[in-house]
């Protein structure tokens, strides 16, 4: 779909195995590729082109937890790779930041990101993995748009992570397509905007 300025709401996935345009062909979707950079220029890029209020990113993510299957919202963001531990500072937190982690204060579960596709537990204990969701929450944060993440657990972060992940990212997109239908964004975005207010 071709977006124009002032798009209320937009998507950001990384990649369309994980969401195809055609799957959802009334929303505004961007893809961004993989990582924290691509995650991060394509973030500033449809913030400065479009004026989004509500950034969603929708994408897959490994497990930490292995009870834990589906589609989940996501509202603690960490960055597993981000490692000053010989200056003394835990891992994830970045030096001399004060907002290190981002927090959005309601319920989900959390999520570290990383410039790598895990397939063994990462010393930085969250309860999902995945490779943007850290770099587009600052973004939002930094440039005060509303953002929402749901992740789609596709594989257990382990040995068999690379083969799980193929199999389940058509999965996830049916999972995210059933749900944001379901979804009233203009009731959310008010919320998100009240919440934002009362912070």
């Amino acid at each position: 779909m071709l977006l124009h300025k002032r798009q209320e709401v937009l998507l950001i996935i990384a990649l369309k195995e994980e969401l195809p345009r055609n799957l959802l062909p009334e929303c505004n979707i961007e893809y961004c590729g993989v990582g924290k950079i691509n995650a991060t220029y394509k973030a500033l890029e449809i913030i400065s082109k479009y004026e989004p209020k509500l950034i969603i990113n929708f994408g897959t993510a490994g497990s930490l937890r292995k009870n834990l299957f589906g589609l989940h919202e996501v509202s603690h963001f960490f960055q597993r790779d981000m490692d000053a531990t010989a200056l003394g500072f835990k891992i994830g937190v970045t030096p001399f930041e004060e907002r290190s982690v981002i927090d959005f204060g309601r319920t989900g579960l959390s999520c570290s990101s990383g410039d790598n596709f895990v397939s063994s537990p990462p010393e930085l204990k969250t309860d999902l993995v995945d490779m943007e969701a850290y770099a587009i929450a600052k973004v939002c944060v930094l440039k005060n748009v509303q953002f929402m993440c749901f992740k789609y657990v596709s594989d257990n972060a382990d040995e068999s992570a690379s083969k799980n992940w193929k199999a389940n990212a058509s999965l996830g997109a049916t999972a995210f397509k059933d749900m944001i239908k379901n979804l009233d964004l203009q009731t959310m975005l008010s919320l998100r905007e009240k919440e934002q207010y009362e912070n």
